[in-house]
């Protein structure tokens, strides 16, 4: 198994000067990905605070989820220093935008033991907790080695993965088994992470604390203020967390729709930022009147689409809109998070790919509280109905706000599991 773990290390320092060439080449799209690069070398430009309790959230959607468990034990472990760190510059920019100082936060260092090594010595961490499925078979033996507590919580594994997990399982095995504990969603996560490698009494279905979300007032009302001030009031359709080919896909049920919902304003906002530009410009090409956010334009009767070329919004703009289709469901991505509309109140749709959230999905769907759509028809089929019947919107709110209010309670169990081995 070591020498498995040797060959995997080889490979990654061989490959390393592609890793850091692709970044630069994603940096010519995404300016961010050039930006602190430094400290995925695990270079450092100012002292740590050391021995903080480290969180490491993938991107958006993992630090999201996290926040609450974060702030709940701040206020419960005053004393105690908080680490977060991400992988992505969206991920990094929402937990500063969210977290501010009352954490510290860096990339994750690359996977690789001289890297780590700096890691390690900068920050001295005294317990690490890795969200959702996140394995990276040095880390994990580096935190073993320095015997430095580690945790996968809300961990999910959908079958796709665990099936390419099961091909690597001298890599993979002695991975989880450096693991103190997995805190997993679901009774089916706990099976497929125990066939995978996990020992079955580190393993704990604690449940998937993204459940756990709070919304704001204030998130609720610069929504709402966004509809009736900007919008005036018009039928708003949220095209949420989008990726390549689904805007196209989308775009050409648009003329349909428009000629039954007249005052239809449809809100574009796509998954990542460096894909602002290139959404618009498909719009433009469909000879659709089309506004950047950014641009703070007027949006008027004529306008057909609004771009929201922001981040961290995507909450407020759910509350401004009165159907939601949740992105990465109409190709082979596995879909996102629908439990935010759901608490907002605003009626979702999402399309058969939805494998990242297969558990989420199937449940939502047995509730009648969510509307799955195979293609674009039945999207705008869904889109009509929600319009023409207010009992029919009214029912899919209240069965998925109900939804999400009946599954929460995880975050809590979380927070005390970590707080009995601080």
């Amino acid at each position: 198994m070591m020498v498995a773990r040797r060959c995997y290390t080889l490979l990654f320092y061989i490959g390393l000067p592609v890793v850091l060439l692709r970044l630069y080449w994603r940096g010519l799209k995404a300016p961010a990905y050039k930006l602190r690069w430094q400290e995925r070398l695990g270079i450092y430009k100012s002292p740590s605070k050391q021995h903080s309790i480290w969180f490491h959230c993938v991107s958006v959607g993992e630090a999201e989820a996290a926040f609450s468990l974060i702030r709940l034990m701040q206020a419960e472990q005053p004393a105690q220093r908080f680490l977060v760190t991400t992988t992505t510059p969206t991920g990094s920019a929402r937990v500063k935008a969210v977290l501010a100082d009352q954490v510290e936060h860096v990339y994750l260092p690359y996977d690789l033991p001289v890297i780590l090594k700096r890691f390690f010595a900068h920050f001295q961490p005294r317990m690490a907790i890795f969200m959702e499925k996140e394995i990276w078979p040095n880390t994990f033996a580096a935190c073993a080695v320095q015997n430095i507590p580690l945790f996968v919580i809300s961990a999910r594994l959908s079958a796709r993965s665990a099936q390419a997990y099961k091909k690597i399982p001298y890599l993979v095995k002695p991975a989880l088994q450096s693991v103190t504990l997995i805190a997993a969603q679901t009774e089916a996560d706990a099976k497929r992470l125990i066939e995978i490698g996990a020992q079955p009494e580190h393993v704990k279905v604690l449940g998937n604390i993204k459940f756990d979300l709070s919304i704001e007032d204030n998130v609720l009302e610069a929504g709402q203020a966004l509809k009736q001030q900007v919008f005036d009031g018009r039928f708003v359709w949220i095209w949420a967390s989008t990726h390549h080919d689904e805007e196209s896909q989308m775009l050409s049920v648009y003329p349909q729709l428009k000629n039954q919902i007249p005052n239809l304003l449809v809100i574009i906002a796509p998954r990542h930022p460096e894909r602002f530009e290139s959404v618009k410009k498909l719009c433009q090409q469909q000879g659709l009147n089309t506004v950047m956010r950014s641009e703070a334009a007027g949006v008027s009767q004529a306008t057909d689409i609004y771009v929201a070329d922001s981040m961290g919004e995507l909450k407020m703009l759910y509350a401004s809109a009165d159907v939601a289709f949740v992105g990465g469901s109409l190709v082979a991505v596995g879909g996102h998070n629908v439990l935010e509309p759901a608490l907002i109140g605003t009626p979702i749709l999402f399309g058969s790919q939805m494998f990242n959230f297969k558990e989420i999905a199937e449940r939502i769907l047995a509730e009648q509280a969510a509307v799955q759509c195979e293609n674009v028809d039945e999207i705008a089929a869904a889109v009509t109905k929600i319009h023409a019947d207010q009992n029919y919107k009214n029912m899919l709110v209240a069965r998925a706000k109900a939804f999400v209010l009946r599954n929460q309670g995880a975050t809590r169990r979380t927070a005390d599991m970590l707080s009995q081995r601080l």
